[in-house]
């Protein structure tokens, strides 16, 4: 049963936490998913620690600001340290997907001490080249117009919008689709504006310092020469491949949950030494 996680410097992003024990695990999605995202593994993953399930900005629960500059990745970063400081934890596991991953790579490589491991799925903005804000803005201005056109249809027709796989079983779409129903127009737009095109940390990742997963998708092809520079390119990183596209926690959750679950087991043992 999910808690509703409350304090006195309350955090803007609706987040939840599962579970009984162990350090806690914060989980963040990408754009157009929601809560949905990880609902095949909290179970697993609940069985060693405590998920902290979180909702970007216009996105399911989470409120939508009016104030662009609450939806640059730094703030993020600032709003998961609202989030950790919340809960009292002093370290605690991290996991993000596609975009989500931009955002919890970025929280690693600015507060490693407080991060006892970190994983992470396929995630074209987070290692996008040096000319992504430039190569995206034009698309995601583009969508703002739709959205603000269209509204309500463009989200339930987007490409994007996990609702619509076929590769997900009939109840996961059903949830992402009512979850779709709350994500706002203006707050999708915004994300698209704000947050996608300063999203990539490929400058960065070189100075990676936290244990880190990277489980793979294979079958998206534009993802594989992101895979590896990685791996030419990030320190401590272990990499995992399934046979399962861009949504692999979605498409394969048993190899995700192993290996996830192993890897951040080995990761609290040994800060415990």
């Amino acid at each position: 049963m999910a808690l509703q996680v409350q304090s006195a410097d309350k955090p803007l992003l609706h987040h939840e936490v599962h579970g009984q024990g162990g350090p806690f695990l914060l989980l963040v999605h990408g754009m157009l998913s929601s809560r949905v995202q990880w609902m095949p593994n909290l179970t697993a993953l609940s069985s060693f620690c405590r998920p902290v399930v979180v909702e970007l900005f216009g996105h399911g629960r989470s409120p939508t600001p009016e104030d662009p500059a609450l939806y640059a990745p730094s703030r993020y970063v600032s709003e998961f340290e609202r989030i950790r400081l919340a809960l009292g934890a002093e370290r605690w596991l991290i996991c993000g997907q596609s975009l989500g991953a931009a955002l919890t790579l970025r929280y690693a490589l600015e507060h490693p001490g407080h991060v006892i491991g970190q994983a992470f799925t396929n995630s074209n903005s987070a290692l996008a080249e040096d000319d992504w804000a430039e190569r995206v803005r034009p698309a995601m201005e583009a969508q703002a117009r739709r959205l603000e056109a269209e509204g309500r249809r463009l989200l339930d027709e987007h490409p994007l919008n996990p609702g619509r796989s076929r590769r997900l079983p009939a109840e996961i779409r059903a949830a992402f689709m009512a979850d779709c129903a709350l994500h706002t127009p203006h707050g999708i737009a915004y994300t698209g504006l704000y947050t996608v095109p300063q999203s990539s940390v490929r400058s960065r990742i070189a100075g990676n310092t936290v244990p880190t997963m990277l489980v793979v998708g294979e079958r998206e092809e534009r993802f594989a020469a992101h895979r590896r520079f990685a791996e030419r390119t990030m320190p401590r990183l272990e990499v995992v491949g399934l046979d399962a596209g861009h949504a692999v926690n979605l498409e394969e959750p048993g190899g995700f949950n192993t290996a996830v679950t192993m890897f951040f087991a080995g990761c609290v043992r040994d800060s415990e030494q």
